[in-house]
């Protein structure tokens, strides 16, 4: 490789400020290109830099086909975390172009900002905190976790870790995951299930999947009738795998007691019906936010990129 080799860094949390594996990569001869600091680069942002790049490591930002024609020099991608649904991926391969996740790297951050969701949600925490900030003394009767049943579709590295955690806390664990992995869990505690039969048992629901493979939304308007009334529903994996204005009339009619959300369509979101609804929980795409998960999943994809790279 080129001592003027270059590799695009465009995830808002690594253009915010430099990091060492970052500054790594330079190290190894290559010169670094960032996007906008602490900012989701645009489509034509991504054109203007791309062209002679080899390497990218990418965040969640849209990557078009316009942005991939333009990326002539690009031999790998490598994610700072698993998802992929931001990239054209069959057309990435189409032009020999690797795509690398950082399998894991994420999944305490996530998972514990799950369960801290879970516990406002089920403690009505910032509908208090408002309140007496506004003077008032807000008292709602709340959940407790132990011996609640909680669903959980998806049990990879994220799901799995939910699983353990809720089940330490004394819930019962309703899962669906298509391979089905061991989670180590007493059976007294933890079940595979259908979706539709996790939906009618669940008083609390996690989703941690992909989108289906058609990129319609998992939970569509025939599966929100069927859920039990005053679901906590969580969602810290991808804000399409819900219908929205199906979401929205399942909390109007109560269906859904809160929606605990940290992904949004866009983000940040432009219209505010279901952020600023009085019974959402809206952060704002943090789950792997930590100063242990960005450390890890840096880590693991400039340890990607410079494999690929060299291997290629």
């Amino acid at each position: 490789m080129s001592a003027d080799a270059r590799i695009l860094v465009t995830p808002r949390s690594l253009t915010a400020e430099p990091h060492p594996d970052i500054e790594r990569l330079r190290e190894n001869g290559f010169e670094i290109v960032y996007s906008r600091a602490g900012r989701t680069p645009t489509e034509d942002e991504l054109v203007e830099l791309v062209p002679d790049c080899v390497g990218w490591l990418a965040g969640v930002e849209p990557v078009t086909p316009r942005v991939v024609e333009a990326a002539g020099s690009l031999k790998v991608i490598s994610r700072n975390g698993v998802g992929v649904d931001n990239l054209p991926v069959d057309m990435l391969a189409q032009r020999g172009v690797k795509v690398v996740i950082a399998e894991g790297a994420n999944a305490p951050g996530v998972a514990e900002l799950t369960i801290g969701m879970m516990f406002s949600a089920m403690r009505s925490i910032p509908l208090a905190d408002a309140g007496i900030k506004a003077g008032a003394w807000p008292r709602v009767r709340g959940m407790e976790i132990r011996g609640r049943t909680v669903g959980i579709v998806g049990c990879g590295a994220i799901g799995r870790e939910v699983a353990r955690m809720v089940a330490a806390l004394g819930a019962k664990v309703v899962a669906y995951d298509p391979l089905r992995p061991n989670l180590d869990l007493p059976s007294s505690q933890f079940a595979y299930r259908e979706i539709d039969d996790i939906l009618a048992e669940a008083e609390i629901l996690s989703l941690h999947c992909p989108l289906p493979k058609d990129g319609s939304a998992l939970l569509d308007r025939r599966r929100l009738v069927r859920v039990r009334d005053g679901l906590v529903l969580v969602n810290t994996a991808r804000a399409r795998l819900i219908d929205e204005e199906a979401l929205i009339e399942a909390l109007e009619d109560g269906r859904i007691g809160w929606y605990a959300t940290d992904v949004f369509e866009p983000e940040p979101p432009v219209c505010l019906r279901l952020a600023g609804h009085p019974r959402v929980i809206a952060t704002s795409h943090i789950g792997g936010f930590t100063a242990e998960s960005v450390d890890r999943a840096t880590r693991i994809a400039a340890d990607n990129l410079l494999a690929a790279l060299r291997n290629g």
